[in-house]
């Protein structure tokens, strides 16, 4: 079983994403594949190296985060966002509490289910090896 070794749980999107480096001229597709305040993990279908540094603009969420690369494998790169503040759940226009209180409950709730997932597939793992 892997550790999860992050300061900040990540929510599972499926986000069409674009990474931009070169100042803009040069650009890679990629799927942001999950997200929390503080980082992303993009999955890729290209293997060209990426700068230390970049852009990610994500069009669904109308927003462009500054990346810094953690990790890169054939088809995947971890990131931290180099500002954190840009990259928090968005609050509605009347700035509603209770939007807030919805995007945490849903984190909340997600974590819930992955640690239930976990437990399950855990036992599952037992009775197959006492079979």
């Amino acid at each position: 079983m892997t550790v999860d070794k992050r300061s900040e749980l990540r929510q599972r999107v499926f986000l069409r994403g674009k990474i931009l480096f070169n100042n803009g001229a040069s650009s890679i597709d990629c799927l942001v594949r999950d997200i929390s305040r503080v980082g992303a993990r993009l999955a890729l279908s290209e293997t060209t190296s990426l700068p230390e540094v970049f852009d990610i603009h994500v069009a669904q969420k109308d927003h462009t985060y500054r990346a810094r690369l953690r990790w890169r494998r054939e088809d995947g790169a971890g990131v931290t966002f180099l500002d954190q503040e840009a990259a928090k759940p968005p609050v509605n226009e009347t700035g509603d509490a209770s939007v807030a209180v919805l995007l945490r409950r849903i984190t909340e709730l997600e974590t819930e289910n992955a640690s239930l997932r976990r437990l399950l597939a855990e036992i599952a793992g037992g009775r197959v090896g006492t079979a």
